[in-house]
């Protein structure tokens, strides 16, 4: 096979699975409620709906923290267990988190709507810049 015949062939299998890694995101809107002057960039599943997404500086557990507080809605007809990591891009730090943490199974059942807090420890000024991710564990 030639070089570059290999080369174009590389080239649009990475783009292949470049482009599947991506597919597991909707295009889901963003919440409705936004408290947080942050550029947000959203890659949301399309089984889970974030209500409100709210950032402030304070205390958590009494150390100062970013807190993000950030409500989810299942929106299937099935259980589901989520997985939420946000990105502080400007400041080079990111967190994870469950949803539910816990329970017996731990799911979020069918039209509910779950409110988690997510703290940044020894953060204290709001990011700028944010990636929220939000993914379904199956």
């Amino acid at each position: 096979m030639e070089t570059s015949a290999r080369k174009v062939i590389i080239l649009i299998t990475v783009m292949l699975f470049a482009s599947m890694s991506t597919l597991s995101y909707a295009t889901t809107p963003k919440p409705a409620k936004i408290s947080c002057p942050a550029a947000i960039e959203w890659q949301l599943t399309e089984q889970a709906e974030i209500t409100s997404f709210a950032c402030e500086v304070g205390t958590f557990k009494k150390k100062t923290a970013l807190i993000f507080t950030v409500s989810i809605k299942n929106i299937t007809k099935e259980a589901k267990r989520y997985r939420l990591n946000i990105f502080l891009l400007d400041q080079d730090k990111a967190a994870g988190h469950l949803i539910p943490r816990k329970g017996k199974p731990p799911v979020v059942k069918p039209g509910e709507t779950v409110t988690v807090k997510v703290p940044f420890f020894n953060a204290d000024t709001a990011s700028k810049d944010l990636l929220v991710v939000l993914k379904t564990i199956e």
